[in-house]
């Protein structure tokens, strides 16, 4: 489903990507470790067309297509999001609409009928209730006055109502409780399928424990170091990052 190749990209002329190849196959669900500074917000925001992230060298296509040559608009129509480490408030603008807003301006971008009110609310209540969400939060400004736990849930319930085909859930488990992170993690299990590929960038191993991955990769110095099954998120957990710095 993506396949980057010799991925190199920059900030403000700084490079941060040095030659990353990484391929996530359809139906799986792939882990990126690594210690700050190593490129794996910036390899999240390059995927998704983030301005200011410049990419100097390389490929990264989605089921065949170059997704480096469309606008963020046009990524997110063909099903790529992105859970943000921080998600942003938007004052005045209530939750339900930017989420709806959002799902008619991707279904009429890919010649699909806009979703009616009822059967947005419809959806939105069944999904709201198994993220244990309260409606009426959906009805308040997008993450104004939300906790760290409840913009990490409305980050999964953007991505249930939007149903995409491509996740990248950046640092999602960051400053969540062990309840929080149970739900998170429940939402994130439940949109795993055939068809959909998902790239999971966390620091620590605890949130592999409940989204379990088929691989994990450890970003070092701008490029993918090493790979392997989910034991090795406990190896990184046990001896850390620093022979992969080093090298690197």
């Amino acid at each position: 489903m993506l396949s980057i190749k010799n991925l190199h990209a920059s900030v403000d002329d700084k490079p941060i990507l040095k030659g990353l190849t990484l391929d996530v196959p359809a139906g799986e669900v792939h882990a990126i470790m690594g210690p700050n500074g190593a490129g794996k917000s910036t390899l999240s925001y390059v995927l998704t067309g983030r301005e200011g992230y410049e990419v100097t060298e390389g490929t990264a296509t989605l089921d065949g297509e170059n997704l480096l040559a469309l606008d963020p608009s046009e990524r997110a129509a063909r099903g790529v999001f992105l859970s943000f480490q921080y998600p942003l408030e938007i004052p005045g603008v209530p939750a339900l609409t930017f989420i709806r807003t959002a799902m008619n301006a991707q279904r009429k971008a890919r010649g699909e009928p806009e979703v009616t009110a009822p059967e947005f609310l419809k959806l939105a209540r069944t999904t709201a209730a198994s993220l244990k969400i309260d409606f009426e939060m959906l009805k308040r400004a997008l993450n104004v006055g939300f906790s760290g736990g409840e913009k990490k849930r409305m980050e999964i319930f953007q991505m249930a109502m939007l149903s995409p085909r491509f996740l990248i859930l950046d640092e999602t488990d960051s400053g969540l409780d062990i309840d929080a992170l149970k739900i998170v993690a429940d939402g994130v299990n439940a949109m795993r399928s055939p068809d959909r590929a998902m790239l999971v960038i966390t620091h620590y191993q605890r949130l592999l424990d409940y989204i379990k991955p088929d691989r994990v990769h450890v970003l070092a110095g701008g490029r993918i170091a090493a790979s392997g099954g989910p034991d090795l998120a406990h190896v990184l957990e046990r001896e850390g990052y620093d022979k992969y710095a080093r090298a690197a």
